[in-house]
């Protein structure tokens, strides 16, 4: 019986990981690969103190695609931040329009993510 309940948690999340994913929409929600520093597009915005040209994002950040620039693989994104509530100066406040390449992107987070930054933390304790 234990085995039958692990199978049917564990079926979901396999087979979310195994999908493919498709091609990038004006739209779409993506999610920042790991930390990374983007290029604001609005010149003149305010992120923390001061204004600033680019401004980080956090790990699996989540962005919305307003414009594909270039439909190359290597092509620019223009995106607004939708996570990171925290408007502390290196990190991009919400609503920010920023700049990212699709090397910088993914179109779904990793679902063990969140155990493993759960495991890191209590571990770290």
């Amino acid at each position: 019986m234990g085995l039958a309940v692990l199978v049917i948690l564990a079926a979901p999340l396999i087979l979310y990981s195994l999908a493919p994913s498709g091609p990038l929409r004006t739209g779409d929600t993506i999610f920042s690969q790991g930390q990374q520093q983007v290029r604001v597009v609005a010149p003149g915005t305010t992120v923390g103190p001061q204004a600033r040209e680019t401004c980080l994002l956090d790990p699996n950040t989540p962005l919305i695609i307003l414009e594909l620039r270039d439909e190359r693989e290597e092509g620019e994104i223009l995106a607004t931040v939708q996570g990171n509530p925290v408007s502390e100066w290196p990190f991009c406040p919400p609503h920010t329009q920023v700049c990212v390449n699709t090397q910088q992107i993914v179109q779904k987070p990793d679902p063990l993510d969140a155990p493993k930054r759960g495991l890191s933390w209590i571990v770290g304790k």
